[in-house]
């Protein structure tokens, strides 16, 4: 009897094995298995109690906690659909993707319950709303989660008939253009990248995840499947602060954690180190843009922790790539490790040039990453030319830029999407320019990432200004701050005299990229 690939049965395996080993920590609150299961449960039939069906779309806006986790299990199960939100976002981005998913209910943690109620009368699909709160104060117009759960029957829900193609989430991605776009991926998905992540990051039963990724990310919503369903131990953070990522290593004794460049940074910059004994040695995945050898080198060096590096993005469920320190090379080569290294299992990868044919492995000559395999995503929802654009011939382009070496080992030198990374998220410059462009100083403008030693890259505004108009610096950065995720905003600006531009009009960003990154190792950072 074939039997569908459903990410439910991570929970429901680590149940069966493990009901009463801890599950989740989540400041002072701990939860066995058997405390998850009922939780979700219990969420699973308060949502099916509010009407809703199978398909429906279901948005969770949380930091870290046990409440985002049950969210994960309590939607699939009924084969509602979770659109997990940035909440570094604006009112304004929420409203896009609210509305462009059609949500019928929000899940929303007390702290941004403010940030939607600004934009509740905008939100027509919107029926319900539930607020994820400890201490059960009361919100106007919004219903308590715990108090629902407590009315709630804590028996399984009704099979679904849930298929393993059937969509399980919708995570909203900046692209090339200045809106995002919903990745729709599936059950089959996300069970195959967690089956990866078990076997290429060593994910096991004794494992103490600290989850300084935030679950909303790609690579934080395909580890929760992994760890669950080897029975691990998730300890969730809601702000991430060196002090307390030290402090739950050594209190809980922490083996795994996955993080943006960004966070490592902190990690290693943290003055008051010294203060914690830390008796497990943990290993640390880094993903989001490759760190430079050094960081590799003193995480392992002076800290005794273990260093892996991998690549990926949404669209694959994420995981693509990994560097292993024992793939044809010595475990000192902290230069190769800070490659994004070699396909994962059942991931085909080629490398492609501007005719579509395969690159030389020499290290040297440059073409697209394209991949084929059974954690690429569904499409982007209600966005068939973009699906179309993205996967050809069966080959979804990553945009990503790239050499080969000798060794089949992936080296990340550019970025062909006009993406900037910066910690870890994906900022579209599109977007930002689409924003600039309101000033009333502004003439022409664009947008470019610039090599940033704690970010990696961060935003840069070139701009042509009107005749008689003299905004300064400060003056631009507020404008977008004002306006946009401050994650997303420019941290530099710059006024020229004009923009390079091809015959066409075409704006050549590479010219303009050229003089920043002269002399640095890559192109992404």
């Amino acid at each position: 009897m074939e039997v569908p690939l459903l990410v439910d049965d991570f929970l429901r395996r680590a149940v069966q094995v493990y009901p009463d080993k801890t599950a989740v920590v989540d400041g002072d609150l701990r939860l066995s298995y058997r405390d998850l299961q009922r939780r979700v449960n219990q969420l699973s039939n308060a949502l099916l109690g509010l009407g809703l069906v199978a398909g429906d779309r279901v948005c969770i806006l949380s930091p870290n906690s046990h409440f985002f986790l049950e969210s994960f299990y309590a939607t699939s199960q009924i084969g509602v659909v979770l659109v997990p939100l940035n909440y570094r976002l604006g009112p304004s981005e929420h409203e896009y993707i609210l509305n462009h998913a059609g949500v019928r209910a929000v899940l929303v943690d007390w702290e941004y319950t403010g940030v939607v109620d600004e934009i509740r009368s905008n939100l027509a699909s919107v029926e319900h709303w539930i607020i994820a709160s400890e201490t059960g104060e009361a919100h106007e117009g919004w219903c308590d989660w715990n108090a629902l759960l407590a009315e709630t029957a804590c028996s399984p829900p009704p099979d679904p008939g849930v298929c393993e193609n059937d969509v399980v989430s919708i995570n909203y991605t900046s692209g090339t253009t200045a809106r995002p776009k919903g990745v729709m991926l599936t059950h089959r998905n996300c069970y195959l990248n967690a089956y990866n992540m078990i076997a290429h990051l060593g994910i096991r039963h004794e494992d103490v995840e600290l989850w300084t990724l935030p679950m909303f990310h790609c690579n934080g919503w395909g580890g929760v499947y992994a760890l669950t369903g080897m029975g691990g131990t998730h300890v969730v953070l809601r702000n991430v602060e060196a002090g307390q990522i030290f402090g739950l290593i050594e209190r809980e004794s922490v083996t795994f954690a996955c993080m943006a460049p960004a966070v490592l940074r902190t990690i290693l910059d943290y003055n008051g180190r010294d203060e914690h004994v830390i008796t497990s040695r943990p290993r640390f995945a880094v993903a989001g843009a490759p760190p430079p050898a050094a960081f590799i080198e003193r995480l392992e060096q002076e800290l005794g922790w273990r260093f892996v590096q991998i690549y990926g993005l949404t669209e694959t469920a994420p995981l693509l790539t990994v560097a292993h320190p024992d793939h044809n090379t010595e475990a000192k080569d902290y230069a190769r490790r800070s490659r994004a290294g070699v396909p994962g299992i059942g991931v085909e990868l080629a490398v492609l040039d501007d005719e579509g044919q395969p690159v030389a492995m020499d290290g040297q000559s440059v073409g697209e990453i394209c991949a084929r395999s059974n954690v690429v995503f569904k499409g982007y929802y209600e966005q068939p030319d973009q699906t179309e654009a993205a996967i050809v011939d069966g080959w979804f382009h990553t945009g990503d830029l790239a050499v080969w070496d000798e060794t089949r080992c992936i080296d990340i030198v550019d970025r062909k999407k006009d993406v900037i990374i910066s910690g870890g998220e994906n900022i579209s410059s599109p977007e930002i320019e689409d924003m600039l462009y309101r000033h009333a100083a502004v003439l022409e403008c664009a947008v470019i990432g610039v090599p940033d030693e704690k970010w990696g890259e961060t935003p840069m505004a070139l701009i042509v200004l009107r005749s008689g108009r003299l905004p300064s610096e400060q003056d631009i950065i507020d404008f977008c701050r004002e306006r946009l995720a401050h994650f997303k905003c420019p941290t530099r600006v710059a006024f020229v005299r004009e923009l390079p531009r091809t015959a066409t009009g075409k704006l050549k960003k590479f010219r303009l990229r050229e003089q920043f990154w002269q002399g640095e190792q890559r192109r992404v950072k």
